[in-house]
C-alpha cells in the first residue's frame, strides 16, 4: 500500500455524492494547509467537516497519517455517536480514527448545526499561551478580533465524553476557544472561514509570544477602540471570513502538490 514514500489508497470518489467529495476535497486542502503554516503536530489533532445532507455526519482524518499526506479519499466518515459510516481500505494499516477527535467534534457537530468545520491545533504558539494566566491579549489589530475568545479549563486528554457539555459551554456561540494548557479550537460555517480564524489566532498567539519575549511594557489601547475594533470583525459588519482567500489557497495547493484532491 505504499509506494515512494505514498500510501496508495483507493479513490472514495464513487462512493459518495458529489457534495461529499467536494467536502472532501475542502477538508483534505485545509489538512494540508494547516501544515504548510506550520500549525500541525505530526499526526496528531484534527479537523472534522460535516457532511452536506446526511444529518449527524461528519468527516475526519484517519489516525496515522501526517496532515501532509491527507487526502479526500483518506478521510473516515463517522457520525455524531461515532460510528464508521464509511472508510478507504487501509490495507493491513487499517487506521481507525482517534477518540479525542471523535469526542470534541461530535459535541460541536450535534450541537452548532451552523457550523461546517472545526479546526484543533497543539501549535507551539497556541500551547503557550494556553497556559499564561493572562491567556490571549488583545496588543495587536489582529488579536483584537479575539477580544471576547472563550476559555475551556484543562480536564486532562479528552477522551471522557462527560466534558463535551463544558467545552460547548465555554465555546457558546463564538468562534475560536483556547484549550487552557492544551492548544486550540476554531469553528466556521465554511472550512475557508474555519481555516482564516485558525490561521488569525496563530499569528495573534505567535505576535504574542514575541512582544513579551522583549521584556518591554505593551502600549495600551483603549478599551473603546478595542470593542470598536472588535465589532468591525463580526458577522454582519464585512463579508465572511475565507471568501476571497480559500480559492487563492486552493491554487497554491495546486502549484505545490494537487495529489489532495486524490
Amino acid at each position: 500500500m505504499v509506494e515512494n514514500g505514498r500510501l496508495q489508497i483507493p479513490s472514495m470518489k464513487d462512493r459518495c455524492t458529489p457534495a461529499e467529495w467536494q467536502a472532501r476535497v475542502d477538508l483534505a486542502a485545509c489538512y494540508r494547509l494547516v501544515d504548510l503554516y506550520g500549525m500541525s503536530d505530526m499526526m496528531a489533532n484534527h479537523i472534522s467537516m460535516r457532511v452536506p445532507g446526511e444529518e449527524g455526519a461528519f468527516l475526519i482524518n484517519a489516525y496515522g497519517m501526517m496532515y501532509e499526506e491527507i487526502t479526500a479519499s483518506s478521510l473516515i466518515k463517522i457520525d455524531v455517536e461515532g460510528n464508521v459510516l464509511s472508510k478507504p481500505d487501509f490495507g493491513e494499516l487499517n487506521y481507525g480514527i482517534n477518540k479525542a477527535g471523535y469526542v470534541i467534534h461530535s459535541a460541536v457537530h450535534a450541537a452548532r448545526h451552523e457550523v461546517d468545520c472545526v479546526i484543533h491545533t497543539h501549535s507551539w504558539a497556541s500551547m503557550a499561551v494556553s497556559a499564561l494566566e493572562c491567556g490571549l491579549l488583545p496588543i495587536t489589530q489582529t488579536a483584537m478580533r479575539f477580544l471576547k475568545i472563550g476559555y475551556h479549563d484543562y480536564q486532562g486528554v479528552v477522551l471522557d465524553e462527560a466534558e463535551q457539555a463544558s467545552l460547548l459551554q465555554d465555546l457558546g456561540q463564538g468562534e475560536a476557544l483556547i484549550l487552557r494548557n492544551h492548544g486550540a479550537l476554531v469553528v466556521g460555517r465554511t472550512v475557508g472561514e474555519a481555516f482564516n480564524w485558525m490561521h488569525r489566532l496563530e499569528l495573534s498567539c505567535r505576535s504574542q509570544l514575541a512582544a513579551m519575549a522583549c521584556n518591554s511594557p505593551f502600549v495600551q489601547v483603549p478599551q473603546a477602540v478595542l470593542e470598536e475594533t472588535w465589532n468591525n470583525y463580526q458577522p454582519g459588519t464585512r463579508r465572511p471570513y475565507g471568501q476571497m482567500e480559500w480559492p487563492a489557497l486552493l491554487r497554491k495547493l495546486d502549484r505545490l502538490d494537487p495529489s489532495y484532491k486524490t
